[in-house]
């Protein structure tokens, strides 16, 4: 082991807590069989579904497996994140098209004041949160270092626990070795990263690194609360 202690660089910072983030989901996800990752707690619930049987309007995935979407909306859990957009230089027809939705849409999302609605955001299985990283990450990785190709074309989703992990875990490899060789100027660099979802062509990249290291612990939890849920099912009489 090195003497020299943690690194206290930007770059170390955040390296350090991604590793540490995925170090605790590794550990979450032991066990973890193909009827706990389809399993829906609820009716209702977004998953990954065969083609053919897609019950949501833009479900997407290049085989035969999809990655359940619903219609195109803004939710009132997101409306801080528009603020942001606007406070990262997005213009409101890039809001509106990030979100697949129009610039009306956006604009009365804008002018919304007051408590939220309640928040109508599906629950989800564990599949579908662990598909939606996996799909996060590779898009990103493929719009900061790659040929940019159609992000949600790049996963070939699958209904197997065992194998989507091996892939998940090859993919974060891979982001981890790209991320952790970029210099302190393109840290800083506006636009490093060109990922379509989101704000990212108008965000310094230090700021998208912290954003994904954010997706990959707060979806790890939502896992991680499916995996208790599913551990004591038959207590809740599901």
């Amino acid at each position: 082991m090195g003497t020299e202690g943690p690194r206290t660089d930007r770059l170390g910072l955040l390296m350090e807590q991604f590793d540490q983030a995925r170090e605790r989901a590794e550990v979450r996800l032991r066990g973890l069989g193909d009827e706990e990752f389809l399993w829906e707690p609820v009716p209702g619930c977004w998953s990954l579904r065969r083609r053919e049987a897609a019950v949501t309007p833009r479900a997407y995935g290049p085989g035969a497996w999809v990655l359940d979407l619903g219609a195109p909306d803004i939710p009132a859990n997101e409306y801080a994140e528009i603020g942001r957009q606007v406070a990262s230089g997005m213009t409101v027809e890039e809001i509106a098209a990030d979100w697949s939705v129009s610039v009306a849409r956006v604009e009365e999302v804008l002018a919304h004041t007051g408590e939220p609605e309640p928040d109508a955001t599906p629950v989800t299985t564990i599949a579908w949160r662990l598909a939606h990283l996996h799909s996060s990450f590779a898009g990103q990785w493929e719009w900061t270092f790659g040929a940019r190709r159609e992000p949600r074309l790049l996963i070939d989703f699958t209904p197997s626990a065992s194998l989507a992990l091996d892939r998940f875990w090859s993919t974060l490899d891979r982001w981890r070795e790209s991320v952790g060789a970029v210099t302190e100027e393109q840290l800083d660099t506006v636009g490093f990263s060109q990922y379509p979802y989101g704000s990212d062509p108008h965000d310094p990249y230090v700021s998208v690194v912290w954003g994904s290291n954010l997706e990959l612990v707060h979806h790890m939890a939502e896992i991680a609360l499916l995996r208790d849920l599913w551990r004591v099912r038959g207590e809740l009489g599901r």
